[in-house]
């Protein structure tokens, strides 16, 4: 096969866009119009949130347009007390990722290359795990008030979960054949874990690296909103008891952008971590 039928192959379909008298003007490939469709949608929504409490069917008291919704955003953009509450709740978040993501990826190593342990644990990991974090909320209150400590005890116990159960799926993927291969090797515990297990596993973790970031943030904000303590989801509640309306959404839209970043950036370090993976190069060949 020619280099030009390789090419040809792999070539994605394309989008033209017509220019005047329908003239062919140019073409976009798949991967840029993509954006744009993306786009395209999140202005139909502003559309909608700005004409919709003009048509009387919703209160402007309760949905107000999406102008004033950007003009108080902007507002809280030039105050330091928004800017005070967003880094602590990055701060809650990040501690508490970071704390959840080492112990979840060391306790599930552990726990994976040693069948026993395994079997013994297996039990309280699926008695525990279903628990709802918010239902420990009286408890961190109860042992640290609204504190930072409060924030991150629910953090991790929610994000904790998302890493172990991951890393024991990925422990529970390898290769038999692998496994006794290092095994017959003379490879040791340590090994068989960094050149087998690791290597399989990683996927899973990433995965589970990437669903904790999100669940970290959602417990972050809903900390401070229930308890106080500091952050956005304090403001909210504030903002929510003063009957700042437009700012209520203000900090809503907030949150949602910032989770939107989160999980951007997640996915920027899984497809790194990974840019040996069979998924990611298959991924990349097709952008």
């Amino acid at each position: 096969m020619t280099r030009s039928a390789v090419t040809t192959e792999v070539t994605r379909p394309a989008e033209t866009v017509t220019g005047p008298g329908g003239a062919p003007a140019r073409r976009l490939p798949e991967g840029a119009v993509t954006p744009l469709r993306g786009l395209a949608g999140i202005a139909g929504l502003v559309a909608v949130l700005q004409v919709l409490p003009h048509t009387g069917l919703v209160s402007a008291d309760y949905l107000p347009p999406a102008s004033e919704t950007f003009r108080a955003l902007w507002q809280l953009l030039v105050e330091q007390t928004f800017w005070t509450a967003l880094g602590d709740t990055l701060t809650g978040w990040g501690l508490g990722l970071a704390i959840s993501v080492a112990a979840g990826v060391a306790t599930g190593l552990v726990i994976g290359a040693v069948p026993v342990l395994r079997a013994v644990t297996a039990s309280t990991i699926e008695f525990l795990r279903p628990i709802p974090s918010v239902a420990l909320i009286p408890v961190a209150v109860l042992l640290y008030g609204a504190d930072l400590r409060s924030k991150l005890l629910l953090v991790v116990y929610a994000s904790f979960w998302q890493v172990l159960v991951q890393v024991l799926a990925g422990i529970q993927d390898v290769d038999p054949v692998a496994d006794d291969t290092a095994r017959s090797y003379r490879l040791g515990t340590w090994g068989r874990l960094r050149h087998v297990m690791w290597p399989t596993a990683l996927p899973y973790v990433m995965t589970g690296v990437r669903l904790a970031a999100t669940v970290a943030l959602i417990l972050a904000v809903t900390t401070e909103l229930v308890i106080g303590a500091p952050g956005l989801g304090h403001e909210i509640a504030v903002a929510q008891t003063s009957g700042a309306v437009p700012q209520v959404y203000a900090l809503v839209l907030v949150t949602g952008l910032l989770g939107v970043a989160v999980n951007l950036v997640a996915r920027a370090v899984e497809r790194r971590a990974l840019h040996w993976h069979q998924s990611v190069r298959t991924e990349v060949a097709a952008s």
